[in-house]
């Protein structure tokens, strides 16, 4: 019987909110909206799109963004007795998220260790913050994301891994794709029902547990 093993989007998925969104409309210029729309309709990528809006915002407001995300960057119901159990089932559970290390670590940090948090990292060593890409698109992947989820989960999967991705947004899609079965959330569900891929609804994580528990018998 194949080894569950879970990967998690963060923001609107862990938080209730994104928290890029939340930090742009309280820190950015307006400028960020346009940004955020060119990305929404595919006019510019992902990572470009993140990297413009960030390099709008100066260096020296670091500390100020990261108490502004841990005040605001509410955890979903349920998250701590979902990492509880899967700990106690010796279930791996990556984060794999688009957001970036400085407020992710901070905001994760009472609730781990995690297997690994994948995200994206930063250099504020100049006058306005810089967005680093550890995680990158492999061969296989052309969309320019920046965090590139469906390779991070191509790099871990083995013949003896049963893939769990739980997300709420379009960029967990093609995660989803590769998946063994997903949990989902907002615009994700739409697409799993729409694509026909193997899921359940979620609206806390206390419902993630019970699908986790629910899957013991449908990991061939």
């Amino acid at each position: 019987m194949k080894q569950i093993a879970v990967f998690c989007d963060f923001d609107g998925t862990i938080t209730e909110k994104d928290n890029i969104i939340n930090i742009m409309k309280h820190f950015a210029p307006k400028e960020w909206e346009k940004l955020k729309d060119d990305v929404l309709a595919q006019r510019i990528s992902i990572r470009e799109g993140v990297g413009k809006m960030f390099a709008l915002l100066p260096s020296n407001l670091k500390e100020d963004i990261i108490e502004f995300a841990k005040e605001h960057g509410k955890i979903r119901d349920g998250f701590q007795p979902f990492v509880d159990f899967l700990k106690a089932e010796h279930i791996s559970l990556y984060i794999v998220s688009g957001g970036i290390d400085f407020f992710v670590h901070p905001i994760l940090e009472p609730f781990g260790p995690f297997e690994a948090i994948y995200c994206n990292a930063s250099d504020f060593t100049s006058e306005t913050i810089q967005i680093l890409w550890p995680h990158t698109c492999d061969e296989q992947c052309t969309n320019d994301c920046g965090c590139c989820k469906p390779s991070i989960i191509r790099t871990l999967d083995g013949d003896q891994l049963f893939k769990v991705v739980i997300g709420d947004s379009i960029t967990d899609l093609e995660a989803a794709k590769q998946a063994d079965y997903v949990i989902a959330r907002d615009l994700l569900l739409e697409k799993c029902q729409e694509l026909g891929l193997p899921h359940s609804p979620f609206n806390t994580f206390y419902d993630c547990v019970e699908t986790i528990k629910s899957l013991s018998g449908v990991r061939t």
